[in-house]
Formats: structure tokens, sequence, C-alpha cells
């Protein structure tokens, strides 16, 4: 569950806060699962909804003109994405800003698709959408600026 936390959470630090928040629901409401489904889906759910519940409150709505979704990695990008670890590819997603890494965590990690996005964060389908791109935008430029490094560094 802390690994869901990190995807959430800017940081270590609120990722633990989470962590300890999530165990609590868990706990105070463990009575209430049914048996008849997945422990792992149900906790994991209710940690997703903690940290929509912290962040919700936090942010802003950023929306951006709406940018092209269908950019693929360039040959530079995506070998500097196979060189990367899981680790370093988590931190840079953990260094968008909050808005568009929920977004980014719910589309990208969770599945879940712009229409049911636009609900959880009470944002607009567009928005939900720009948000995306957006963040997609940020993540090539910052895997862009490693490939750079590790092209220096051959």
């Amino acid at each position: 569950m802390y690994g869901v936390c990190m995807r959430y959470a800017g940081n270590s630090f609120d990722a633990q806060d989470l962590l300890q928040d999530g165990f609590v629901k868990v706990f105070d409401n463990l009575k209430s699962f049914k048996w008849d489904g997945s422990l792992e889906g149900w906790m994991k759910r209710i940690f997703v909804n903690i940290a929509l519940d912290k962040y919700r409150s936090r942010i802003t709505t950023l929306s951006v003109d709406e940018m092209n979704e269908g950019e693929d990695f360039t040959d530079k990008e995506a070998t500097a994405l196979d060189a990367m670890s899981e680790k370093e590819i988590l931190a840079l997603v953990r260094q968008l800003p909050d808005q568009y890494r929920l977004v980014f965590n719910l589309y990208v990690m969770d599945g879940h698709s712009h229409n049911e996005i636009a609900k959880i964060l009470d944002i607009g389908v567009s928005t939900s959408r720009s948000n995306l791109a957006r963040a997609k935008t940020i993540l090539k430029e910052k895997i862009d600026y490693q490939s750079q490094w590790i092209e220096k560094a051959i």
C-alpha cells in the first residue's frame, strides 16, 4: 500500500501520512469488508480515495488548452526510458504538479476513463484530457533531459 501512496503523494512524508490514514480507515471499516472479493483491491481503493480526498482539497484545477495526446515517445526518449528503473520513472511522476499527477495516476496506473476521472476529481472531461496531456508533455521533457544526460555519459 505504500507504493500506492507514493504514486499519489509528492514525497515520502506525504506518502507516510496517507499510509497511516489509510490503515486507520481500513481497520475502522474492516467489519464492512464482505470477503467476496480481493482484500488487496478493497484496501487499494481505500488508499486511493484517501489520497484523492487529501489532494482534492489542496489542488486548484489546472486547465490547459487541448494538447495532442497521441504523441509517441521519440527513439531517444524510448532509449532513456529503457535505461531508467521503475523507481526512477515513478520519481519523475512524483515531481508532477498535484493535479497532473492525480490525473496521470488515475488514467495510466489505475485505468480510469476521462469520464470517471472527471467525476472523481469534480472537473470537466476536457480538463482531465488536457491535464493528462500536460502531464505527458512534462514527463517527456524530463525524459528528454535524461536522454541528453545519458548521451553525454556514453
